[in-house]
């Protein structure tokens, strides 16, 4: 996607620990067309020595934002639409309504998002169905599935299309 145009959706990782699942994440996020947001303390480094260490040849392609806290985000980010995914909502990715440019913000891999994030916007808080004995899904998992679930409504809205398997403008 080209970088003059607007991210799909903004992808929000609060204090991601595991390296692999931000790489992935990242990745979804270049062939997408999203952003994705960093959320600090960071349990790796993602310099550019590191990175090009790790092979993520896609990095310098992705829409990076990083923030210092969780306020210094809200600060960058006043007015967006925000969807909390977390296994405690009832309330399941596929009945809500998602549009361009909203953010979805993911937590931490070992304890998902804080209370105090969850109880401040109770009204954006979202699943993905799962059986009810498992736990969650993985990160890396969770984020590419409720992209791709924005975008199916986009699809369905006709505000975005696909020709010859690529996404496009319309």
């Amino acid at each position: 996607m080209p970088s003059n145009l607007q991210p799909l959706f903004h992808i929000v990782l609060v204090a991601p620990e595991i390296p692999n699942n931000t790489g992935n994440i990242g990745r979804t996020c270049v062939a997408l067309g999203c952003a994705l947001h960093l959320i600090h303390p960071l349990g790796f480094d993602i310099s550019e020595k590191a990175c090009r260490r790790a092979g993520l040849d896609y990095w310098p392609r992705l829409q990076l934002h990083e923030h210092t806290d969780w306020n210094a985000y809200l600060a960058s980010s006043a007015g967006a639409r925000r969807w909390l995914l977390t296994t405690k909502s009832d309330r399941s990715v596929f009945d809500a309504d998602l549009r361009r440019g909203d953010h979805l913000v993911f937590g931490r891999e070992t304890a998902g998002l804080p209370h105090s994030i969850l109880s401040a916007f109770p009204d954006a808080l979202l699943s993905l169905p799962m059986l009810p004995e498992e736990r969650s899904l993985n990160l890396a998992t969770a984020a590419c599935a409720v992209a791709y679930e924005g975008i199916r409504q986009l699809l369905v809205r006709k505000e975005f299309g696909i020709s010859g398997g690529r996404l496009k403008e319309m």
